[in-house]
């Protein structure tokens, strides 16, 4: 959006991106850290995200649900919110300035990875717990029901954002390509063998770029993989990570995993916000099919 960099606002005890369920078990109760269940799910998988949440979550754990820090005045989905929405709706979960912040989620698509993006385009830094809820509750660690009841705080957030383009840069990249775009949908949906999911959108995906499913960056046991694996799987990608990158995917979420994993490996990389919801339902964006 031709948005300047802005530094990073960094808690008084930064954490590292990515921290482990033992970690988050010796810190449960630190008062400063704040977490988030950041389960997102498609209502088309039967399950709802804040009855599983109230059924059982991480000890303190609040519920942050993505659409409620989405963008309310799009029909895209889940589109980044202004400075201000934002603030507002995180400040009322809790969360503060100088707070430190973990993420986890139980859904299919790592959705704390969209959180972590949204957090990280306004300049705040937050910490993804490796392995979710899942593995936290298959380690046999405690879990709570109801629903935590957070004292609001008020939370500093920039009024630009970062680290994120939209449909204007990315056409302008197609003939520039100073990006390489990576898109984190699965194979068949990047080919167009899959037809999308959402009415009025076509199949296939955007001119030059190079399909990295985002499942590829999870180990069997649904933590990432470690550092030199995640390097492998961008470079077997045909993905060099000393050229800037550029992720996209359906609609901004999986896009954020690998922008996520590029962040572990030392690179910033920028999300394609509207995705192939945006670019797909264009009737005038060209579309590839393959």
């Amino acid at each position: 959006m031709g948005l300047s960099p802005q530094p990073l606002i960094l808690y008084p005890r930064p954490m590292s991106p990515l921290v482990s369920t033992a970690w988050l078990a010796e810190h449960l109760g630190a008062p400063d850290l704040r977490i988030l269940d950041c389960t997102y799910l498609d209502p088309a998988l039967g399950r709802d995200a804040r009855a599983e949440y109230e059924a059982a979550h991480i000890p303190g754990a609040v519920f942050l649900d993505l659409k409620a820090v989405s963008d309310p005045d799009t029909d895209l989905p889940t589109m980044l919110p202004t400075g201000d929405h934002f603030a507002r709706v995180v400040g009322a979960l809790g969360v503060g300035t100088g707070n430190r912040v973990v993420l986890y989620d139980a859904s299919p698509w790592r959705t704390a990875a969209r959180a972590w993006f949204t957090f990280r385009s306004f300049g705040l830094a937050a910490s993804i717990l490796d392995g979710g809820l899942d593995r936290w509750r298959a380690e046999g660690r405690a879990v709570e029901s109801g629903r935590v009841e957070p004292r609001p705080a008020t939370l500093t957030v920039p009024s630009s954002r970062i680290a994120v383009r939209d449909l204007a840069a990315v056409r302008a990249n197609l003939d520039a390509r100073a990006e390489q775009m990576v898109d984190a949908r699965s194979a068949t949906r990047f080919s167009g063998e899959e037809a999308d999911p959402r009415p009025g959108v076509a199949p296939g995906h955007i001119p030059g770029s190079v399909n990295l499913p985002y499942t590829k960056m999870f180990a069997a046991d649904g933590t990432y993989k470690p550092l030199p694996e995640l390097a492998q799987v961008f470079a077997d990608a045909g993905i060099d990570l000393d050229r800037p990158l550029l992720a996209t995917c359906g609609s901004g979420v999986t896009a954020s995993t690998v922008a996520f994993a590029a962040h572990l490996l030392g690179r910033e990389v920028p999300v394609y916000d509207g995705s192939w919801t945006e670019w797909g339902a264009d009737p005038s964006t060209p579309k590839v099919t393959a």
